[in-house]
């Protein structure tokens, strides 16, 4: 048994970098990477044929799935750290207007989500993470639009992006969920 809380705690640690590290990660993307890069605004990528979004799209999907990865090894008290530790570091990272729209928008988007995650989690994984981090992601994506750039123009790439990045993830899920009973790994 204490093999497997520990395997669960180094699990959880790895999520838990991975989680901290999306917040500075998208905002750098938004910055720095794109197909067309805005003066005085975002970098965008293609999420669709004909729609665009902000690159930070492509991390913010992914910590929708790694903040329930998160609680699910270490608990909810880790999941909000995370998100202060990713706020902190993107202060090095982009303008201040900038990480304040991400911050909030991440810190109501990650509740909302836990919100979501919590109940259901024990009705199963993959169910908990697809239906919290859609909820996550249109809360997500309309809070930073409006207050990084005062306009929702970007919100159907916003979400596009990050539905694909929670649809990548669900795979993953499905292993991780299908070793943890094998193993007799339940969540923390």
């Amino acid at each position: 048994m204490t093999d497997l809380n520990t395997r669960r705690k180094i699990e959880g640690a790895i999520f838990l970098v991975a989680f901290a590290c999306t917040i500075p990660l998208a905002n750098w993307l938004i910055g720095n990477v794109g197909t067309v890069c805005v003066p005085d605004g975002p970098c965008l990528i293609p999420v669709a044929p004909g729609i665009l979004a902000p690159s930070g799209v492509l991390a913010i999907g992914a910590a929708l799935v790694l903040r329930d990865l998160v609680q699910r090894r270490l608990g909810l008290i880790w999941s909000f750290a995370a998100i202060a530790v990713g706020a902190f570091l993107s202060a090095f990272l982009a303008a201040p207007a900038l990480v304040l729209a991400s911050t909030v928008a991440f810190a109501l988007s990650e509740t909302a989500d836990l919100v979501v995650y919590t109940p259901l989690q024990r009705r199963g994984l993959v169910l908990a993470a697809t239906a919290s981090s859609v909820v996550g992601l249109i809360i997500d994506s309309i809070v930073f639009l409006t207050l990084a750039f005062g306009s929702l123009d970007l919100l159907a790439g916003q979400v596009l992006g990050k539905l694909w990045m929670v649809l990548i993830a669900l795979p993953v899920l499905t292993w991780i969920r299908s070793r943890d009973r094998r193993m007799g790994m339940m969540p923390a």
